[in-house]
């Protein structure tokens, strides 16, 4: 079996998280932030019942692809459960414990992925068309006096 690099552990994790329906997934890219780890996940859960199940799918698939898992913290309370796989750190959290911690601001000069999976709604951004601009407008030749030779 095929050993699976960084980025393809992160889409199975978040693939896994998407499975059973977890929410505001949100990946931060914290390889210039810390040497611990590449690839912090944060992703919300309805439930405790929800946020148990959701970490041990976690740890079925990425098992299931043979990449290893150095250990699971937080099955007790289901409040919060990490998945540690390494360079990649899976957060489980329910609302109001993320909403608490906010892991986004502390790892906030870490790179963001998109949100997927989102719980609020997506902002539409109307564009306007671009004009052209001034240099380009003074030169564009508009038609005059036809002048008789």
């Amino acid at each position: 079996m095929k050993k699976l690099t960084t980025l393809a552990r992160k889409k199975l994790v978040i693939a896994a998280l998407e499975d059973i329906k977890a929410h505001d997934i949100q990946a931060i890219d914290v390889r210039r932030i810390t040497a611990m780890f590449d690839w912090i996940v944060v992703a919300s859960a309805e439930s405790a019942r929800q946020t148990k199940s959701l970490s041990r799918h976690v740890r079925d698939r990425l098992a299931e692809f043979g990449a290893g898992i150095v250990g699971t913290e937080g099955e007790e309370s289901g409040e919060w459960v990490l998945v540690d796989a390494g360079d990649i750190v899976a957060h489980v959290m329910q609302p109001a414990v993320r909403e608490y911690y906010n892991l986004e601001e502390l790892w906030g000069e870490g790179k963001f992925d998109k949100v997927v999976g989102s719980s609020q709604p997506v902002k539409t951004v109307r564009r306007r068309k671009a004009a052209a601009p001034p240099a380009a407008r003074a030169t564009r030749k508009t038609p005059g006096p036809r002048r008789r030779a």
